[in-house]
């Protein structure tokens, strides 16, 4: 089965909080209630050194992702 980059999750434990799930490597899902990043991969310290530069666009781009699904909700 093929996932789409990014999925929206909630959940009716945490009422408002909103998951965004990253599911292509590194895999991560981010509460956008508080930013609190979740990391679902094990990385090594040299994994960590090219995840540090990496991480900030990721997390760029689950925003961007969660406005745009956001917005195609209000058209």
């Amino acid at each position: 089965m093929e996932f789409p980059k990014f999925l929206l999750g909630d959940n009716t434990d945490y009422p408002t909080a909103i998951f965004v799930v990253h599911t292509e490597y590194p895999r991560f899902i981010i509460n956008l209630e508080n930013d609190e990043v979740e990391w679902l991969e094990d990385f090594t310290s040299e994994d960590e050194k090219e995840l540090e530069a990496e991480a900030e666009n990721l997390i760029e781009q689950a925003n961007s992702f969660y406005d745009r699904e956001i917005s195609r909700y209000e058209d």
